[in-house]
């Protein structure tokens, strides 16, 4: 993921302009209604990993119509059988991936991306992922470790008033003063210690080890000059929060 991509893809996802193309996933965790609705009516392409498609009918109640997936991928372990039965006689793509070395949403994100041309968007948005079980918490930042090996598009991991991406070895420019941003923000080294260097946070890190066990810098926020900066080694997850109740100007 180049910068150019990861500073383009966060600071469109919290602003106004409209301008952000994008594939949308959705996981098999509650997610908030507003939220669905406005990213749906801007996905270019919209897919379910497999339970993901019971959020998805359950929270269109009445007007499941108007939300039909472009297709469904898993392996169909979690969807309900009404579910199914209902998205396959709308002619909705079901599409099984039994491999159960990687997860619903790994090969989920695998297939969009495969019927995605690259130039069509900016990025993959995400919503859910970021809650109940620690497991599958755990389980959506590998998944963000696997996609940097299948595409340079960023991707973007939005459940509730959180969002999540990682980035990318390099220097990242992150624009913070939207006026959607939540008040915290972090830096964790998942999987390995990086070396890391900011700008713009209350507690900024000076060629700094980040590393479980010696330091992660959680429960951070922002100086006010509205523009972070992130030099780092090694991938980097960096998580913040979101104002969830302007969903309409999220992307």
């Amino acid at each position: 993921m180049s910068t150019k991509k990861a500073k383009s893809a966060i600071q469109l996802a919290l602003s106004n302009s409209g301008k952000m193309t994008f594939g949308l996933v959705i996981l098999n965790q509650p997610i908030v209604r507003d939220q669905l609705e406005y990213l749906w009516s801007k996905a270019v392409m919209k897919a379910c990993a497999d339970g993901g498609a019971n959020q998805l009918y359950q929270i269109t109640e009445g007007m499941q119509d108007r939300f039909l997936p472009d297709f469904i991928a898993g392996d169909l372990d979690s969807i309900r059988p009404e579910v199914r039965e209902f998205y396959n006689a709308k002619g909705c793509e079901i599409t099984k991936t039994p491999d159960q070395d990687f997860t619903d949403f790994t090969k989920c994100l695998s297939l969009l991306l495969k019927k995605l041309k690259e130039n069509e968007v900016d990025a993959i948005v995400t919503l859910g992922g970021l809650a109940g079980r620690f497991d599958q918490t755990m389980a959506t930042v590998e998944t963000l470790f696997h996609a940097k090996n299948m595409t340079s598009l960023p991707v973007l991991v939005i459940q509730d008033s959180s969002l999540a991406c990682l980035l990318q070895p390099g220097q990242h420019i992150l624009k913070v003063a939207t006026g959607l941003e939540g008040e915290w923000c972090g830096l964790i080294p998942v999987g390995q210690s990086c070396i890391v260097t900011t700008t713009g946070l209350k507690w900024n890190l000076t060629n700094q080890l980040l590393k479980f066990g010696v330091l992660v810098s959680t429960s951070n926020t922002y100086d006010g000059s509205g523009t972070v900066t992130v030099k780092t080694d090694q991938p980097l997850l960096w998580t913040m929060g979101i104002k969830k109740d302007q969903t309409d100007e999220l992307i």
